[in-house]
C-alpha cells in the first residue's frame, strides 16, 4: 500500500553499499522506520530529504515488512542544525533521547509537534540549553517518567520547595526536605522554572531566560532523574557535555 506520512529524520544507519535505513519520527505512527534504496548515492533523489533533522513529507511502500521510501519532499532542511557542531550535537541528544525511550508505531502528535517546534528555535538561535530541559521532560511525561512538579511530592503543600528528591520523584517542601537525605538542593528561581518548564505548551515557548547557576541545577536535577529512572546509554549526551565543556574552556 502507498502512504504518504510527515515527518522528521530522527536516525538513519547505512545498508549496503547504496541504501540506508531511515528512522522517522511522524505525525501518524511516531517512530516509523523505512528503507530508503540508492540514498547513499550523491545524485539520488533521497539523498536530501533523508538527512538527520530534516522535516518533510514521505512516500512510502508499507506491507508486512519494513516500508520502502518511494520518494520524499523537503518542508524543512535544517542545514544550519547539521553544519553546526555545538547546534548538531544538541539535536542528536534530542533524537537520541526520544529514540530510545519510544517504540516503533507508537503515535505521538504532541511529541512530533515538540520536536517540531525546539528544532525550529535551536536553529532560529534559542537558547540549547533550556530547550533540552523541556524537549526532555515532554518525553519523560510521554512516556510515563515525568517527575511531580505541582506541589510537594510527600504532602502535596504549594510552599515554595527547596529540595528535589530523585528517589521520590519531585519537589520536597521545606518540612518534608529531610525525608531524603540525598535529595538535591533547589534555589527559588530553580523551583520557579522548573514548574514553568514542565507546564509550557509550544505556543507560549518564547526566550526564556535564566540565570547560569540555575541553568546548571536544572541539568543536574533533570540528568540525576533521567539516569535514575532511564538508565539508558546516550553516546550522543556524552559527546555534548566533550563540546561543552571545550567551548567553556576556549
Amino acid at each position: 500500500m502507498l502512504e504518504k506520512l510527515e515527518g522528521i529524520v530522527i536516525r538513519t544507519r547505512d545498508y549496503g553499499e547504496s541504501h540506508k535505513v531511515v528512522i522517522l519520527f511522524t505525525r501518524e505512527y511516531g517512530k516509523f522506520a523505512v528503507m530508503a534504496r540508492g540514498a547513499k548515492k550523491p545524485k539520488s533523489r533521497l539523498a536530501a530529504v533523508t538527512q538527520p533533522f530534516t522535516s518533510g513529507q514521505y512516500l512510502c511502500y508499507t506491507g508486512s515488512g519494513m516500508a520502502t521510501l518511494s520518494q520524499g519532499d523537503i518542508l524543512k532542511s535544517r542545514h544550519l542544525l547539521r553544519s553546526d557542531l555545538i547546534l548538531a550535537s544538541y539535536a542528536a541528544y534530542w533524537t537520541e533521547f526520544l529514540d530510545k525511550l519510544k517504540e516503533e508505531k507508537e503515535p505521538d502528535p504532541p511529541i512530533h509537534i515538540w520536536l517540531e517546534t525546539v528544532l525550529n528555535m535551536l536553529e532560529e538561535g534559542a537558547d540549547p540549553e533550556i530547550l533540552s530541559r523541556i524537549f526532555e521532560l515532554k518525553v519523560l511525561e510521554s512516556t510515563g517518567y515525568r517527575p511531580r512538579l505541582e506541589g510537594c511530592v510527600h504532602c502535596g503543600s504549594a510552599n515554595l520547595p527547596v529540595k528535589f528528591s530523585i528517589r521520590q520523584g519531585g519537589f520536597l517542601c521545606p518540612e518534608c526536605s529531610s525525608r531524603d537525605p540525598g535529595a538535591l538542593f533547589l534555589s527559588p528561581a530553580a523551583a520557579r522554572v522548573l514548574g514553568t518548564l514542565g507546564a509550557i505548551t509550544p505556543h507560549r515557548l518564547g526566550q526564556i531566560r535564566v540565570k547560569e547557576e540555575t541553568r546548571r541545577q536544572l541539568e543536574r536535577i533533570l540528568r540525576s532523574f533521567i539516569d535514575e529512572y532511564i538508565a539508558l546509554p546516550l553516546r550522543s549526551r556524552d559527546f555534548l557535555d566533550r563540546m561543552k565543556k571545550d567551548w567553556r574552556n576556549g
